[in-house]
């Protein structure tokens, strides 16, 4: 009956130290981290803890939104710890699987942390089309000037190929066809 910790931040800038020390602090045998958002399906170190754990066993997490980003993704993978016979612990929150109480306050803690993130993307949106409506442009930035898409246009009317514009420019097929294109 091993005790496993899982540490996930969202992205590299951020520190896994405070829930390293908290899971330590509990006791864990092993500890499973990595930094990757809750919203990405491809979570090597969850997948690697998941498939760790054996019947018996304690996974201890700081807090719910570690684990999972979505109501379903949380119910999924707490079918599949009980499936092994093995008890989600959250520090933070002090839930307990073990009981049912626990396993209540479990579901209802999902379904508000999936709200809040909803409503969290539902801000961004409005704040994005907020700037689009003031003007601010979105995305990467043209890496050809007018002057250079009117120059590659001028020689492809002189009947210029598409590979000699490429020797002569240094660009790509691709950029070359998009400057023709604009």
């Amino acid at each position: 009956m091993a005790v496993i910790g899982y540490a996930r931040v969202s992205s590299l800038g951020q520190s896994l130290d405070v829930q390293r020390e908290k899971l330590k602090a509990f006791g864990t045998d092993k500890l499973f981290e990595e930094k990757k958002s809750g919203l990405e399906s491809s979570r090597p170190a969850l997948r690697q803890c998941l498939d760790y754990l054996r019947e018996g066993d304690t996974l201890v997490i700081s807090r719910i939104d570690r684990l999972a980003r979505s109501a379903e993704d949380l119910l999924r993978i707490v079918r599949q710890l009980e499936n092994k016979g093995v008890t989600l612990k959250v520090l933070d929150q002090s839930i307990d699987t073990r009981d049912a109480a626990g396993r209540a306050f479990l579901g209802m803690l999902a379904v508000f942390a999936e709200f809040e993130n909803n409503i969290r993307r539902e801000r961004q949106m409005d704040g994005i089309e907020k700037a689009k409506k003031r003007g601010v442009k979105f995305g990467r930035k043209a890496l050809l000037s007018d002057s250079a898409v009117a120059e590659i246009k001028a020689m492809r009317e002189d009947d210029i190929t598409v590979p000699e514009i490429m020797r002569r420019t240094g660009l790509s097929k691709a950029s070359i066809y998009r400057a023709l294109q604009r």
